[in-house]
């Protein structure tokens, strides 16, 4: 069942078929379609201190009525400990050094797109839109809303913009819920954001908190995955959606097949400039006899890894039952990514790994603060 199956399955349930089922589902508040008691959840749920209480308890709700999820206390939990981990709840925060970060990395990318910084730097010292020159507003920029309108600027008015930044802009993640513009993208286009102004562009509404809580929640719960804890969950919103039980799958078919493979939750090749199968695809091939599938059926099971269908072809299938009959258990159906984190703002050594259990802490003291 899809996401989107599943969120018009809640809606079509009666109240009580919702309580029973939201009774069944472990301990915690029922799930109440009523307004009031959604934000009295979410109230409840939020930390003590943060600013604007009201508002990102509205915010918060918007997400969850939009969506058709129910907000439980865990539900809610989740999202607030997401959003904690990423903004500490503020939706515009400060990024120590950002603007000497921006600047190096510029010139990174002008490395890599061979062109010489002298010609990049002198177009930094042409005046913006706003008088200043390129490289004052990039140097005084304290958020990512300041630094992504810089780039705007320089894409749209400066030719040199476009080669430098390959006509896009590099902050691809956004918002107080740090949501990537790609998956906004993809998921508005199958289900239209409701607040979208038609004027704005949407990577420019994920900058809101309304825009960031609403997609930020549709990438962390609105998804069907065999998981067992949100531990998983979390491990996904950094990751990508269903890459713990990739992970476990590549797991699973290292065991089959008795060779290693790094289980990175990525099931084709991620270097768009690489050529042919990348290491996971390769393993399968070398094992399509055993597995009595063709490498072309192969690669069309695979190409569902970012889909909940995944798990339910021959290969997933095939693959576990070989892996659970050579190890002589049945091997877990979701593990954490393998994954080490990346990126201008990360300064020291980060994990996937270490990130799910970071929010996972937070989601647990959430819970256990419910329960006083």
């Amino acid at each position: 069942m899809s996401g989107r199956t599943y969120r018009i399955v809640w809606r079509r349930l009666s109240l009580p078929s919702v309580l029973l089922l939201a009774s069944c589902a472990g301990p915690g508040p029922r799930y109440a379609p009523n307004p009031v008691r959604v934000q009295a959840v979410i109230n409840g749920a939020l930390p003590a201190g943060i600013r604007d209480r009201a508002g990102w308890t509205a915010d918060i709700a918007y997400g969850f009525q939009k969506l058709g999820l129910p907000a439980t206390r865990a539900s809610v939990c989740a999202v607030a400990a997401v959003i904690e981990q990423e903004s500490g709840f503020q939706v515009d925060p400060d990024i120590p050094d950002l603007g000497r970060i921006a600047l190096r990395t510029i010139d990174q990318r002008a490395a890599h797109a061979g062109l010489p910084l002298v010609l990049v730097h002198a177009a930094l010292e042409l005046k913006s839109s706003d008088g200043r020159t390129y490289r004052a507003r990039i140097r005084a920029a304290r958020t990512e809303k300041q630094l992504s309108d810089v780039y705007e600027d320089f894409i749209s008015r400066v030719p040199l913009g476009h080669r430098l930044l390959a006509s896009r802009n590099p902050i691809r993640t956004r918002g107080p819920m740090q949501v990537n513009v790609a998956f906004a993208d993809r998921f508005e286009a199958i289900e239209p954001y409701p607040a979208h102004d038609p004027r704005r562009d949407l990577g420019d509404e994920l900058f809101t908190r309304r825009g960031s809580l609403y997609f930020g929640i549709a990438h962390l719960l609105d998804y069907q995955a065999p998981y067992d804890s949100f531990l998983y969950r979390f491990a996904d919103y950094n990751a990508g959606q269903y890459a713990s039980r990739n992970a476990a799958f590549q797991r699973a078919a290292s065991v089959a097949a008795g060779r290693p493979l790094t289980a990175d939750g990525a099931l084709l090749a991620t270097d768009p400039h690489a050529k042919g199968a990348g290491s996971t695809e390769r393993l399968l091939f070398a094992m399509a006899e055993r597995l009595r599938l063709s490498d072309s059926r192969i690669h069309q099971s695979l190409e569902q890894g970012t889909a909940e269908s995944f798990g339910r072809t021959a290969l997933y299938r095939r693959v576990f039952t070989l892996a659970d009959r050579r190890s002589r258990q049945r091997l877990p159906r979701a593990v954490l990514p393998q994954i080490r984190l990346g990126g201008p703002k990360i300064v020291r050594p980060l994990t996937t790994a270490w990130y799910a259990r970071r929010v996972n802490g937070r989601f647990e003291r959430c819970l256990q603060d419910g329960d006083r």
